[in-house]
């Protein structure tokens, strides 16, 4: 009994190795532990229906796992069109261990002096485009447009631009009723 017990303890670590080791060799290197923390974005910045030329835009997003955040930023050009690119991130531990996803995320504008903060939300998956439902995230934004929240990619966006999404369904936080 204790021969069979131990061959039965054999086999499943055998078995667990080569699961485990085809799930990582199907993986390329380059994407283990690989993290979308704010998709690229690109869009048009208006301040009363016209183009904001030479508006500042700067992102801030922090990092997924680990402390610290990442900034960058860029200018709008003569038409109020500015783009930046997606930012990665890569955590191992993430891969390992069961861990939320939940990445604060911020993106500001400035113009003559005046802030305004045209999306802040929290990226609730880890794939790219995840804020736009897959598709490429171009925004249109008015800067004296009121915020509105949207519930999208698993998380919230609260944001004075529009772009193409589909948005989530609202969640139900109900207690079960007992009959």
């Amino acid at each position: 009994m204790e021969a069979v017990l131990k061959n039965i303890v054999l086999f499943t670590s055998v078995l667990l190795v080569l699961v485990f080791s085809q799930r990582i060799l199907a993986m390329s290197l380059k994407d283990v532990g690989k993290l979308c923390l704010f998709s690229a974005i690109s869009g048009v910045i208006t301040l009363d229906g016209k183009p904001v030329a030479g508006a500042l835009i700067k992102r801030t997003v922090d990092k997924a796992h680990t402390h610290g955040e990442v900034t960058d930023e860029t200018t709008t050009d003569v038409n109020g069109y500015f783009e930046m690119p997606s930012v990665w991130d890569r955590s191992l531990i993430g891969k390992v261990l069961p861990m939320e996803f939940a990445v604060p995320q911020e993106v500001f504008v400035y113009v003559d002096g005046q802030e305004y903060k045209i999306w802040s939300g929290v990226k609730r998956r880890k794939e790219e485009f995840s804020e736009s439902s897959g598709q490429p995230l171009v925004v249109r934004c008015e800067l004296k447009s009121e915020k509105r929240i949207v519930n999208v990619g698993g998380g919230f966006v609260s944001s004075m631009c529009e772009w193409n999404y589909k948005e989530d369904p609202e969640p139900d936080f109900g207690l079960p009723i007992d009959d």
